[in-house]
């Protein structure tokens, strides 16, 4: 192919290609300044979001295209709407005696134009599970990125992606106290557990370390025997018998008592 043969195929290309980028912009008959952009996508979120959180899926199908596509870091890969649906109806859906609840972290939310054809909203949030009607509970957060698309003047998510999940504590934000390295002290030592094995409590950093087998973690005083984990909803309460000798601890998961280990050294 010479020079001159390839440069007309690459300008006519090009042309197709401009033309009819053209004319899909054209179709949507609508445009946005950013101003008003943010606050429609922002909108279509909230709305979306409603459906998501009261199970309301006759609307929740309604913001989403057919050929739909949605990526989760854990649960995989979802393509088109029937399946999608499906998926939320068995699973987010399927058990009226457990609930979730997804917030926004509205400080972490932006909205960009994908060229008056559509837009990209991204940030993060986190999840809410309450149980058996028992207290909401903070379970997990994530990042997510959608994007919108402007089709025949309705916006629709025509892909979504949601990654980066991370299990989260309300224990996150709680305040931890300090204790003298005498009081710290008295709570080291070797532990045994049914499940967990052997547990060593040392002092790390003025504060208790939990080593048993690969977990290694540190856990902070809210009281003189009450500590907790800062990323997962475990606390740790140190018993005492009548001679005031810690004797055992006992591990708690979102308040339900889940380990219980006894002082050996």
């Amino acid at each position: 192919m010479n020079s001159k043969h390839f440069h007309f195929i690459y300008f006519l290309i090009l042309s197709i290609f401009i033309s009819s980028h053209q004319l899909n912009a054209q179709s949507t008959n609508v445009k946005y300044n950013s101003e008003d952009l943010n606050k429609v996508i922002l909108e279509l979120d909230n709305q979306f979001w409603k459906a998501y959180n009261t199970c309301d899926l006759e609307n929740f199908k309604t913001f989403l295209t057919d050929d739909l596509e949605f990526y989760h870091d854990k649960g995989g890969l979802i393509t088109t709407l029937s399946k999608l649906m499906t998926s939320v109806k068995n699973g987010l859906c399927g058990n009226k005696n457990m609930r979730l609840r997804r917030e926004a972290v509205k400080s972490s939310v932006n909205v960009y134009p994908l060229n008056n054809y559509g837009a990209i909203i991204s940030g993060e949030h986190t999840f809410y599970l309450t149980e058996n009607g028992e207290k909401e509970k903070l379970i997990e957060k994530a990042k997510f990125t959608h994007i919108w698309q402007l089709k025949e003047n309705r916006w629709k998510m025509s892909r979504i992606i949601s990654y980066d999940h991370q299990p989260i504590s309300e224990n996150t934000s709680k305040d931890k106290i300090t204790l003298s390295k005498n009081e710290l002290l008295k709570l080291t030592g070797e532990y045994k557990a049914p499940n967990t094995g052997i547990v060593n409590i040392t002092i790390v950093d003025n504060t208790l370390e939990i080593n048993a087998g690969k977990m290694i973690a540190k856990i902070y005083p809210e009281s003189e025997t009450l500590f907790f984990h800062k990323q997962a909803p475990l606390t740790f309460e140190f018993i005492k018998n009548d001679d005031g000798n810690i004797i055992k601890f006992i591990i708690r998961e979102n308040g339900k008592i889940v380990e219980e280990a006894k002082r050996i050294k």
